[in-house]
């Protein structure tokens, strides 16, 4: 059985699921889907062809679903996706995606959205992504799994991050983040590699070690970029968390690559 306050606005249509608790004040569409367990405290508005997954949390004055801020948007049916035990905090907007784009935005399963989130139109953030307080995503943003994006943190269309990568505080990401790296500033530069994460998810201290050394070779030694790609290709392709990074490098990409490194704040602890 689904709990709804007497005060919501849930429409006749709506797919509510069992367990699940709408609060008052909370205005659910008729084409939204909440699976069970799916919790909406207060305020909260779902629209769209928005499909919420199980146990999530959505907080007060936060909106899913909801137009995207695109002037060619003309009302088709796209939709939004919100994974299992995310948690989307208050005044965090997700947007659908549009018909130009994927026709889908999505946020991944035990996700983190902290207050004042933007998560623009045809987004795809991964899981167990964590968003700190007033990150902004423009249009088309992509982010991998377990990335973690600091506070204010703004981050430009079509902009790739990658699965673990971690996004310092009020940076201006203008380009894509490779695997496992780290950047900050404003514009955003590459400050090495996010090892803090790789040893707590990655349980391969050669693998981690061959990452350090590509890394190295690709990034902080001198010549033509493409050339040392490859060289660091023949030299730690084979090595699965390198490969990982290869690929993210050899897919095509809509705002290039940060390659300027902070050289103070260049990583050198020991795996």
């Amino acid at each position: 059985m689904s709990g709804i306050h007497p005060r919501a606005i849930v429409a006749s249509q709506a797919q509510i699921g069992d367990g699940v608790k709408i609060g008052p004040w909370c205005q659910v569409g008729p084409d939204v889907v909440l699976e069970g367990g799916v919790e909406l405290i207060s305020h909260v508005v779902v629209d769209g062809h928005t499909a919420i997954g199980a146990e999530a949390l959505l907080y007060p004055f936060c909106t899913v679903g909801m137009a995207p801020q695109d002037l060619k948007y003309k009302g088709e049916p796209t939709r939004c996706t919100v994974g299992a035990r995310t948690q989307v905090r208050e005044h965090v907007t997700i947007h659908r995606g549009t018909v130009t784009g994927t026709g889908l935005t999505s946020v991944g399963d035990d996700c983190l959205l902290m207050a004042s989130v933007h998560v623009a139109h045809d987004c795809a953030v991964g899981n167990r992504v964590v968003v700190a307080n007033s990150v902004l995503m423009g249009g088309h943003v992509t982010i991998g799994d377990f990335a973690v994006i600091g506070g204010a943190a703004a981050i430009h269309q079509f902009t790739r991050i990658g699965r673990m990568a971690m996004i310092g505080g009020m940076a201006g990401v203008e380009a894509d983040v490779i695997p496992f790296g780290t950047v900050i500033g404003n514009r955003a530069r590459l400050a090495g590699l996010n090892l803090v994460g790789l040893k707590r998810r990655v349980n391969d201290r050669a693998g981690i070690n061959a990452v350090r050394a590509a890394f190295r070779l690709m990034f902080r030694s001198e010549g033509v970029f493409a050339e040392r790609v490859e060289e660091a290709r023949a030299q730690y392709g084979a090595e699965p968390l390198v490969a990982e990074m290869l690929h993210f490098i050899d897919n095509p990409s809509r705002r290039g690559l940060i390659r300027s490194l902070d050289v103070e704040m260049q990583d050198d602890e020991a795996a």
